[in-house]
């Protein structure tokens, strides 16, 4: 299977059998320890590629239960109605779908945490790992993280079966993971008081400004997208630059509310390279870093408007709604 190709091209995973086996019976070892199962009467509604992992095992996961899974009709106007009609009874999702529910790596076999049915205190983050993995959290000094700290912070490390077996036609890269027998994941995790995993950040999008200082981008990005008036961000910045930049793909209705109440007449499209439209934007972004506390560099110095949402038309974003980020810079610079 490939890598969504978020950091670059798309990377041949090479998976095995018992790889996919194994995360199977992990999964199922934790249901049960929760006296938890699925039936076969449950439902599951597919709507992910089949290219991508983490459809793949769950619908695995299905059929070796015996339940039933049902396909959606390849248009997200109609996933409403397909939902109605399949009722399906577990529902699985990545960021754009639903933007708290994080995916697994094709590395490590789409999953190693599992978040537990009916566990509230669980909500927010991505559950305990399963039992046949094995995972420790590893110190980022430069991000500020430590894994020893009383609340422990840091870049997650798997290592198991799960994990597969290197790159395709890509030696160089597969001698360069894992690391003493761990695959480091990019993703900064915490460990919750429950035994469940938080995923707090990103290692693989930072990169430093001019000055030296470290900047988290999807942190950010998570924070910028909270404002109403912005149906996308793209956080952009480099060690040449003391500031950030940003795409954004303004909400049509609350750009041309703003607008109307501005008195200002002209369609969506003009209003997008309106300097007053970018202004407004701008305030937005820097009233919402006043509120999370963002420090200084954090903020959004200038921004593009972009009337047309990242797709994958532009080859800006994967099947699963990731962002391309050397397609962003590619297409935008």
């Amino acid at each position: 299977m490939y890598t969504s190709g978020t950091t670059g091209e798309p990377k041949g995973v090479l998976i095995s059998n018992e790889s996919i086996i194994t995360l199977l019976a992990g999964v199922k070892r934790l249901f049960e320890s929760v006296n938890e199962k699925l039936f076969e009467k449950d439902v599951y509604l597919s709507y992910l590629p089949l290219a991508h992992s983490f459809d793949r095992v769950i619908e695995e996961t299905f059929i070796w239960h015996g339940a039933s899974i049902g396909f959606w009709r390849g248009d997200v106007k109609l996933l409403i109605e397909d939902l109605g009609e399949l009722k399906p009874t577990i529902f699985c999702a990545v960021p754009r779908v639903l933007d708290r529910v994080y995916s697994g790596l094709t590395e490590t076999c789409a999953g190693t945490f599992v978040s537990l049915p009916n566990e509230l205190e669980m909500l927010g983050t991505v559950g305990p790992p399963v039992p046949n993995v094995d995972s420790c959290l590893e110190s980022v000094p430069e991000m500020g993280y430590d894994a020893l700290a009383s609340t422990p912070r840091g870049e997650i490390c798997i290592k198991g079966d799960t994990l597969f077996s290197g790159y395709y036609k890509r030696e160089d890269l597969t001698k360069e993971v894992p690391v003493d027998g761990w695959f480091h994941t990019g993703d900064i995790g915490e460990w919750q008081p429950n035994g469940s995993m938080k995923i707090i950040d990103r290692k693989k999008n930072i990169f430093k400004l001019s000055q030296g200082e470290y900047v988290a981008v999807e942190n950010l990005e998570n924070i910028f997208s909270q404002v109403p008036s912005i149906e996308s961000i793209w956080v952009y910045g480099n060690s040449f630059e003391a500031f950030l930049v940003a795409v954004v793909t303004p909400s049509k209705q609350a750009l041309e509310h703003w607008a109307e109440e501005n008195g200002i007449s002209m369609d969506f499209n003009s209003l997008c390279e309106d300097s007053r439209a970018k202004s407004y934007i701008l305030e937005e972004l820097s009233k919402i870093g006043k509120e999370k506390k963002l420090k200084g560099f954090e903020f959004i110095k200038a921004v593009h408007l972009d009337p047309v949402p990242f797709d994958m038309e532009r080859d800006l974003i994967t099947p699963t709604y990731k962002k391309k980020r050397p397609q962003l810079l590619k297409y935008y610079q």
